[in-house]
């Protein structure tokens, strides 16, 4: 299967007052054509920042590539440079941001913010990018969409803000689209809207898909291969089934035990004691020794190699038999 995106031992760090910040520090992975991939873990662990490398949109200053490389069909993202990647970002590459009240300006209506998208990147008449504006609204499912195109973004509820996003992302025809959260602060019905909206248009459009999330419920419904990150680096990575059937890092079994399930007993839910470590101040040995119940002095000492326990589905952990 060809692989349209590539991470090769990305680290991606920040300058700070307290010292190097290793938000993204040896990630590997690949993406093929129309896949989707959930990238999970809590908040801290470098999801987000790994988005950002990807599109190029970290600060530099005081952010910067430490190391290895990103690949988009075959072309380096990290050597790439401004004009080229603004010819990529959004027009190969789109990414839909976590909260849509701050990604969307609020003084534009929300057609306006569209069409730019289209204008920036097609030869269209402005005419041509409303009329392809609406149609875009019409596809994500916002009602009356040749009225509601002139709307301004506080006008509208989240779930259509985020539609609207979603209309944004996809205006060029994009090969990836990259998701940061793209549920959080909905509630539930919309939640699942968004979700399934999404999944339609990847098997309409036939584009990729990184999920970025927290959620598990979401990778099973909708993601076929699955990166579990802590701390900057990758604790497990394989299919969804590997993931569900057979979870092999210690991290990726507290997560799933932690998920509330219908007709359980009333039972207290698993909480995985502690906190992410600061990417300041990681530990030497495995990133995750100070939280897990089987770490030993060898654990917090060295930190595991990432490997290969069954085709596809890789863990980095010494406590893995």
């Amino acid at each position: 299967m060809e692989h349209i995106l590539e991470l090769k031992d990305l680290k991606t760090w920040y300058r700070t007052d307290s010292g190097i910040a290793k938000a993204v520090d040896g990630v590997s992975f690949s993406l093929a054509q129309n896949c989707i991939i959930g990238i999970v873990g809590e908040s801290g662990c470098g999801k987000s920042v790994t988005a950002l490398s990807i599109m190029r949109l970290v600060p530099m200053p005081p952010g910067y590539f430490a190391g290895g490389d990103i690949l988009w069909k075959g072309r380096s993202i990290v050597k790439a440079t401004e004009a080229e990647m603004r010819k990529i970002r959004g027009n190969e590459i789109a990414m839909i941001f976590q909260e849509p009240m701050s990604s969307l300006n609020p003084v534009f209506t929300c057609g306006d913010q569209i069409m730019e998208q289209i204008l920036n990147h097609r030869d269209v008449s402005k005419p041509e990018a409303r009329r392809q504006a609406v149609e875009l609204l019409n596809m994500v499912g916002i009602p009356n969409p040749s009225e509601r195109i002139d709307s301004y973004p506080h006008e509208m509820s989240g779930g259509m803000r985020q539609r609207v996003m979603i209309a944004m992302a996809l205006s060029c025809g994009p090969e990836l689209l990259i998701a940061d959260e793209p549920t959080t602060a909905l509630d539930v019905t919309v939640q699942a809207q968004i979700l399934e909206l999404i999944g339609k248009l990847r098997e309409e459009r036939g584009m990729s898909v990184m999920l970025i999330t927290h959620d598990f419920g979401v990778v099973a419904e909708l993601c076929e291969e699955v990166v579990v990150m802590y701390a900057s680096r990758i604790a497990e990575s394989g299919t969804v089934r590997h993931i569900f059937e057979n979870p092999l890092h210690p991290y990726t079994q507290g997560l799933l035990k932690s998920i509330p399930r219908l007709g359980a007993k009333k039972e207290r839910l698993n909480v995985i004691e502690g906190n992410v470590p600061s990417a300041t101040r990681l530990p030497d040995g495995c990133r995750f020794a100070g939280r897990c119940p089987l770490a030993d002095d060898h654990c917090r000492r060295e930190q595991p190699p990432i490997l290969e326990y069954e085709p596809g589905h890789r863990a980095a952990c010494w406590k893995i038999t």
